[in-house]
């Protein structure tokens, strides 16, 4: 059985807001949740402002339903001049039971910004 991969950096419930009239949550509000979280990941590491510069290859692979979980996790793949490249697994813990199904991942790429808005470089590690 596969487990998540990363830390994990959110957790959050899928509410009937969140979803369409099948009860099914929208998968854009499943990218909204993996963008958070590859902030908070990046902002961590940059020690500063982030933005997302891009997003790479996500398919859907079941969905979330409401009551659910949703459980985000990220890995830091690489860190360039001023980029943050991130693995990011989205996994459903199924309403009242501790099943976790992955439902997507993608790769994100976030920059560092300086306080004008401009690309900076990513500190070094301490």
């Amino acid at each position: 059985m596969a487990s998540p991969s990363g830390e994990l950096t959110l957790r959050t419930l899928a509410m009937p807001a969140d979803a369409n009239a099948a009860g099914d949550i929208f998968g854009g509000w499943v990218m909204a949740q993996m963008d958070l979280s590859c902030g908070i990941r990046a902002a961590e590491r940059a020690r500063g402002r982030v933005v997302t510069a891009a997003v790479r290859e996500m398919a859907f692979a079941l969905p979330v339903k409401i009551g659910d979980t949703l459980c985000i996790y990220t890995d830091i793949a690489a860190v360039g001049r001023t980029s943050i490249t991130l693995k990011v697994e989205a996994w459903a813990q199924r309403y009242l039971s501790d099943r976790m199904e992955k439902v997507t991942d993608a790769t994100f790429v976030m920059v560092a910004l300086d306080a004008d808005g401009h690309p900076t470089p990513v500190p070094g590690e301490r």
